[in-house]
């Protein structure tokens, strides 16, 4: 573990959580069975889930369109890719409703910090782990958002024409003169990180580099690629590149830093700003496990999405951004479990160490989505471990939503391929 906590960063003193009691689930329930806001009625059913003995338990759902699809109305903070994320309305939807401003907001499956990021900017206070080392630049970086002006100025002091490596495989992604850049500012970034001088700015700069190394655009360092949520193989790129009978074309990458910059702080306004700062001392970030987490002492909520059941291999989808990062991305051990069996085994633990970091009466949105195109019930196999863990089950919220093509799985409409309903299921510690 030592070789992926040279990431870590920790920002100043902490902030005193306000402590409002948060537990209101039966109005919550009450709202959800009256929800109308996108001018459908909420359908109410029972999900039955099987329990080891034998015997099963009973939790009321709620399906509806309880968040609109239309990813534009988050904040633009929130566009950086990373793949399997959620929308920020999901945690939203539950931060509003069941926190208070100055309560500590958990996710033990960080990714790219879209929990915490819209807990900051509800005034709560952000708390997360991952084991991806990743986590750490994509999530802590957006808490203190630069001006422009500063990202500017940053870029005019790093050399440009020192590069740490010019790997040659790299070339299939990469104009020569580009790679040399891009591995110029790893250069910098490392020595900074190496003595300690790793700055906010720098790491906005390094959160930004990540999100655009490769893409399908010419806002992105690469050639044409795939997709900038995962990296496809050397192999693989050399195949599109004759396809498309291209060869990486030169990349302004300055241009795009600032470029991608101006968009990310779009929406900051100064009262964005005064706000996370206010929270920002208080975060915490942890690369490790999320069944030990003993740096995270406690919180009020938790929302989160876990790995996925053998469906994303996050570290193939990374390396490239390890490399940027100078980390190996097999050393990153993530869970990954192929058998439901294994994954519920892995989730028991965590719920188990969930336990113990959330307050009394504090809750946990368990966002399980869909799996092998809904042939899986999640939700079900979620509520044992939960109870395992001493939790209390106490509703499954699904937000479902129109698509073009649909099948009719737990009564709610999905798509036949992907994950097209959100799946949540809220426990409380009692």
């Amino acid at each position: 573990m030592s070789a992926l906590r040279n990431l870590e960063f920790s920002f100043d003193a902490p902030l005193t959580s306000q402590g409002v009691p948060a537990g209101r689930t039966g109005s919550l329930a009450d709202e959800l069975a009256a929800f109308q806001e996108f001018g459908t009625t909420t359908r109410q059913l029972e999900i039955h889930c099987p329990l080891p003995d034998g015997q099963s338990v009973s939790v009321p759902a709620f399906v509806n369109e309880f968040w609109t699809a239309r990813q534009r109305q988050a904040s633009s903070l929130h566009e950086i890719s990373y793949r399997a994320c959620f929308k920020p309305q999901l945690p939203r939807f539950f931060i509003e409703r069941l926190t208070q401003p100055g309560e500590v907001v958990y996710d033990p499956f960080m990714g790219r910090g879209t929990t915490l990021l819209e807990a900051a900017l509800l005034g709560r206070v952000p708390h997360g782990c991952d084991i991806n080392p990743l986590s750490q630049v994509f999530g802590g970086a957006r808490l203190r958002p630069p001006k422009l002006t500063e990202v500017e100025e940053r870029l005019k002091t790093i050399p440009l024409d020192d590069p740490a490596d010019e790997p040659e495989d790299l070339l299939v992604f990469y104009h020569p003169e580009t790679l040399r850049k891009l591995s110029s500012l790893k250069k910098y970034f490392q020595a900074r990180r190496r003595v300690r001088q790793l700055d906010a700015l720098d790491l906005w700069l390094e959160m930004v580099c990540l999100n655009r190394l490769t893409g399908h655009s010419p806002g992105f360092f690469s050639g044409r690629t795939m997709p900038p949520n995962q990296a496809v193989s050397v192999k693989s790129q050399r195949k599109i590149n004759e396809r498309l009978k291209q060869t990486p074309p030169p990349r302004d990458v300055v241009k795009i830093i600032l470029k991608k910059s101006r968009i990310l702080l779009s929406d900051v306004t100064l009262e964005v700003t005064a706000t996370l700062a206010k929270v920002a001392p208080s975060s915490e970030f942890v690369t490790g496990p999320a069944n030990q987490t003993p740096e995270i002492p406690s919180a009020s909520i938790v929302v989160t999405s876990p790995p996925f059941l053998d469906i994303v291999d996050y570290a193939t989808d990374n390396w490239l951004r390890c490399w940027f990062l100078n980390l190996d991305a097999k050393a990153v051990r993530l869970t990954v479990p192929r058998k439901l069996e294994d994954w519920a085994a892995a989730m028991t633990e965590v719920f188990r160490e969930l336990h113990r970091v959330l307050r009394p009466g504090g809750h946990i949105a368990f966002e399980v989505g869909e799996v092998r195109g809904g042939k899986i019930k999640l939700e079900e196999t979620v509520v044992p471990c939960g109870l395992a863990a001493e939790l209390e089950p106490e509703l499954i919220l699904i937000n479902d939503q129109e698509f073009t093509k649909t099948a009719n799985c737990w009564g709610v409409d999905n798509n036949s391929r992907g994950t097209n309903t959100n799946r949540i299921v809220l426990f409380r510690k009692p």
